[in-house]
């Protein structure tokens, strides 16, 4: 970006954005106050279900066009919303046409992670407001560039962090801030999330009904070439399009962890190590290649100055984990850990799902529960319709903070990748590290992860990734300049993402 700082983009004015959002109302010049906000959903083979069923189930709301490429999910999406809404939406394939309508009034999207930010912003800039899932954005200056889009044009950008709606977590934090576990420095994200292999690298055709050219948008074309058996979500796990569990499923945690340490800024120094390890065991196949290539094992360590996040994501299989003080702060040694675990001085505070969170004492007893949900496509509404950009729960700039977060940590991963090492190399690498975890007892548990699942780790090593210094103003790295690349992508015309300056 120029001399004008992304910290323009980043710090948000509360004058400035009085001005901004004293912009006309949701409502179409003419409209009665009583008639339905007109909903757009660009993407609705996953994700996408859920905002077509919380849009159907407000009565603020109707669904007027279904969007999404392969036109046999989407004829099937619009059959059962016309049963259930009474109005059918009209189907259509590429997304600029909603955007043209102006019986739109808001975005709602659940596309591929590389289509995530060029959706908002060509949204944002046809004058919807826009609702874009978790992560914000495939890379950290997509993010920035939607912060500007939705300042620019006085929009409404909610991001899925649904989290950020749920009465456990607020009430929680509100007691933890006030002194609940005593100081808390340190937030562990954790996806202990069975993943198996998507299957064999390959040549596999992409499916007749899916308009291919639309579907690749910003990345490359790569001819109708599909690389994994499954087409549909299989693309996670494919750098190109996706950014892995660390940055799927990861952003939910990160979030959270970043929310409840108080922290408003990108992290300073990043470090990640991992692979994606362990599917040739499964297979019995040492010549196995998966069709993924992200890590399915990584431990990304934060470090804000006074504070600290460290993420661990782990695909393998994770029953029975020897794990003895995550174990009793999850209540179980067997199934997937999603959560975050805060530890404060005199106790922990532990998110163990979307609506449930558990406080204990410093031996780990338990003193306190908070549980209860909250509705997240509601409270989007709800600002829609004040046009005040402090009413949303998960504004665009926090989806932004939170999902550079994993982005960062890939970066360093993949800038290593190659760099595979020993156990007792890796070890010693991590002495240096600061943090305000035990570097070395995480270490120790991601190894007899990879050990119990058959990871042969003389055969196949961890990469240790960089240790990269990063500005939080200016969003560049400061000692690396070829993970500068990272940032962004290579951009295919006309699906092309303006950086923050040109939006």
């Amino acid at each position: 970006m120029s001399a004008q700082s992304r910290r323009r983009f980043l710090k948000s004015s509360v004058a400035a954005a009085s001005a901004v959002f004293s912009a006309p109302a949701i409502l179409r010049a003419g409209t009665s106050p009583n008639e339905k906000i007109g909903v757009a959903v660009v993407g609705v083979n996953g994700r996408g279900g859920e905002h077509i069923g919380s849009y159907l189930g407000d009565e603020r709301t109707e669904i007027r066009v279904i969007v999404d490429v392969d036109e046999v999910v989407g004829a099937k999406r619009c059959d059962a919303i016309a049963e259930k809404q009474g109005t059918r939406p009209q189907l259509i394939t590429d997304m600029r046409k909603a955007f043209e309508d102006d019986s739109i009034d808001l975005v709602s999207t659940a596309t591929p992670n590389h289509w995530h930010a060029l959706t908002g912003i060509w949204a944002m800039q046809a004058g919807k407001d826009a609702y874009i899932e978790k992560p914000v954005c495939h890379n950290v200056w997509e993010g920035t560039a939607l912060i500007a889009a939705a300042r620019k044009y006085g929009r409404m950008c909610q991001v899925g962090t649904q989290c950020r709606s749920s009465q456990a977590i607020i009430e929680a934090f509100a007691w933890m801030n006030a002194g609940g576990i005593g100081e808390v420095k340190l937030a562990r994200g954790l996806c202990y999330k069975r993943r198996k292999s998507i299957g064999v690298l390959g040549d596999y055709p992409v499916p007749n009904n899916v308009n291919f050219d639309l579907w690749c948008g910003p990345a490359s074309f790569t001819e109708p070439k599909n690389t994994r058996p499954n087409f549909h979500y299989d693309w996670h796990w494919q750098r190109h399009y996706g950014n892995g569990d660390l940055g799927n499923q990861g952003p939910h945690q990160t979030d959270i962890a970043r929310w409840g340490l108080g922290i408003d800024s990108h992290p300073t120094s990043i470090i990640c190590y991992g692979g994606r390890l362990g599917y040739q065991a499964e297979r019995k196949d040492d010549n196995y290649v998966d069709a993924g290539d992200t890590g399915n094992t990584e431990v990304s360590i934060y470090d804000y100055g006074d504070k600290c996040i460290v993420f661990e994501t782990r695909g393998l299989d994770v029953d029975n984990s020897e794990d003895e003080e995550l174990n009793a702060l999850f209540q179980s040694t067997s199934g997937n850990k999603v959560g975050v675990v805060f530890y404060g001085t005199s106790g922990y505070l532990v998110q163990v799902s979307y609506s449930h969170c558990i406080a204990y004492d410093i031996n780990r007893n338990v003193i306190k529960e908070f549980k209860g949900g909250g509705d997240h496509f509601g409270n989007f509404i709800s600002a829609c319709q004040s046009r005040k950009m402090e009413d949303l729960n998960a504004d665009v700039r926090e989806g932004h903070l939170s999902a550079a977060i994993s982005h960062l940590g890939n970066i360093s991963y993949y800038m290593g990748e190659k760099n595979l090492v020993t156990v007792d190399d890796l070890a010693e690498a991590l002495k240096s590290v600061k943090s305000l975890d035990d570097n070395q007892a995480t270490l120790q548990r991601t190894v007899k992860h990879l050990q119990k699942n058959g990871v042969d780790l003389d055969k196949y090593r961890i990469a240790l990734g960089p240790q990269l210094q990063f500005d939080p103003e200016k969003e560049v790295f400061t000692n690396n300049d070829a993970a500068n690349a990272f940032l962004t992508r290579e951009y295919r015309a006309p699906y092309i993402c303006p950086l923050a300056k040109d939006v």
